[in-house]
């Protein structure tokens, strides 16, 4: 075998290449935990806004016919996400099963009044786009009046306006924190190779030579990691899904392919980069300098 040859067949899956691909495929779980967070965030602030809805009162003159051709021009409306008409009687049935007695028992009436439960789009889910579709909505004259808790509209929206500048400055944090970690882990493992890259340089080899193992080494420890990571990040997923299957709405097919393509991509680039850095740092030393580091 040539001294090229043994050069590339020792620079490959060794115990080093396997510790290397265990500390990258741990940080890279970390990262991809906080990018899962961050983005399962978002769809859950949305599915929090989709389900806060308001009540249109409607005046007991309306037909049921035309209350029902009304809900329908409101479907249309972009900024409806659903609607569901509750009739008189169906409103005093579920107030009576809530509370367990009958208003109209008492009253001699049935004192509720037909309404259609709006759901808006989330876009829409804040208290100025509200009040403006209460003008729309109020300019027919069927419509006694809109009911909606705007306290609670404004705490929701707040809340998930601190969360989501919270996880993007941890996840800003993190991946500073995660390329420190991966880069440590490449730069100690190139260290113990800094007298074979100065020996290569003295028999003439070139950097791009020398340099060629070192990345074909660790940006195949990146895939592995990355690969690794998926795999732990999907399979959570999974059973998270399958413990709680309403989270289906959050924790979407999507969200978990960009995560997974995330991880690998940042797990390829980082170790590449990181290699590339550490290998040219001994190439650019001295034979002295090599003993004092």
């Amino acid at each position: 075998m040539s001294s090229k040859d043994r050069y590339k067949a020792g620079s490959f899956v060794d115990m080093q290449f396997i510790i290397s691909s265990i500390s990258t495929t741990l940080v890279l779980l970390l990262l991809g935990m906080v990018a899962f967070i961050t983005l399962a965030a978002h769809n859950l602030s949305v599915y929090v806004r989709e389900n806060i809805s308001f009540s249109v009162l409607v005046s007991d003159d309306m037909k049921e016919s035309d209350i029902l051709k009304y809900q329908r021009s409101l479907n249309k409306e972009p900024f409806v996400k659903a609607s569901e008409y509750i009739s008189k009687e169906k409103a005093l049935k579920e107030h009576t099963e809530a509370m367990g007695t009958d208003p109209e028992e008492f009253l001699g009436y049935n004192p509720f009044t037909a309404s259609i439960e709006i759901k808006l789009r989330s876009d829409y889910a804040n208290s100025d786009s509200i009040a403006k579709i209460e003008k729309i909505i109020k300019s027919n004259s069927n419509i006694q009046d809109v009911l909606y808790r705007k306290e609670l509209i404004d705490a929701v929206n707040e809340n998930i306006r601190n969360i989501s500048l919270a996880l993007l400055a941890l996840a800003a944090v993190l991946t500073l924190i995660s390329f420190a970690l991966i880069n440590n882990t490449i730069r100690l493992a190139v260290y113990s190779k800094r007298f074979l890259i100065y020996t290569m340089k003295l028999v003439g080899a070139g950097w791009g030579f020398i340099r060629r193992p070192f990345l074909r080494k660790h940006v195949w420890s990146g895939v592995v990691a990355g690969i690794s990571a998926d795999a732990l990040l999907m399979g959570g997923a999974y059973w998270t899904v399958l413990y709680e299957p309403e989270l289906i709405y959050v924790i979407t097919p999507e969200i978990m392919l960009l995560v997974c393509g995330s991880v690998l991509m940042f797990g390829v680039v980082m170790t590449w980069l990181c290699s590339y850095v550490s290998v040219n740092k001994y190439l650019r030393m001295k034979a002295n300098s090599l003993y004092h580091i």
